[in-house]
């Protein structure tokens, strides 16, 4: 659905009541404001930027350890860096 939106004196944009109830923007919340490649205007929530982070690592951690955790991984790898040493010393 496409709304329309006037742009007042200083510069004040009121978000349509639709879109307020869709997203929970309530009176007094912040909104990060960008632009895009285009050059578009993007209005987001915290909670989306929050979302697209909690995404961007989730994408991190998917690369670094994809059949499993990073701890699990750093631990085997620590336990069979103990065990070459402990068969290098003759424990």
């Amino acid at each position: 659905m496409t709304y329309h939106a006037k742009v007042i004196a200083g510069g004040k944009v009121v978000i349509p009541a639709d879109i307020r109830r869709e997203l929970g923007i309530k009176d007094g919340d912040s909104l990060v404001i960008d632009r895009d490649a285009k050059g578009a205007v993007v209005l987001r929530t915290r909670e989306q930027i929050v979302d697209d982070v909690r995404q961007s690592f989730r994408s991190m951690r998917e690369d670094i350890a994809p059949h499993g955790s990073v701890v699990a991984e750093l631990l085997e790898d620590r336990a069979m860096e103990a065990r070459r040493e402990a068969g290098e010393t003759g424990a």
